[in-house]
């Protein structure tokens, strides 16, 4: 699982998202895109999602985005 994963446990349920072994890599390949971080860059990833998260409207934009990779 990816290093993030483990603090976005709320942000996940909200799109309706439950990690898997099918479906990790997909989701952090997507929220790697999201947030601008080249795949697997898993600290720069993390630094931006803080980022993200700590503003609710921002946070409903990422939800909205993630819930389109379902």
């Amino acid at each position: 699982m990816s290093c993030y994963f483990r603090h976005m446990k709320q942000t996940l349920a909200a799109a309706g998202i439950t990690i898997t072994d099918t479906n990790k890599r997909t989701v952090d390949q997507a929220i790697h895109r999201i947030v601008g971080v080249p795949y697997k860059a898993c600290s720069p990833t993390w630094k931006k999602l803080k980022e993200k998260l700590s503003e609710e409207q921002v946070r409903a934009t990422l939800v909205k985005h993630l819930k389109s990779i379902r």
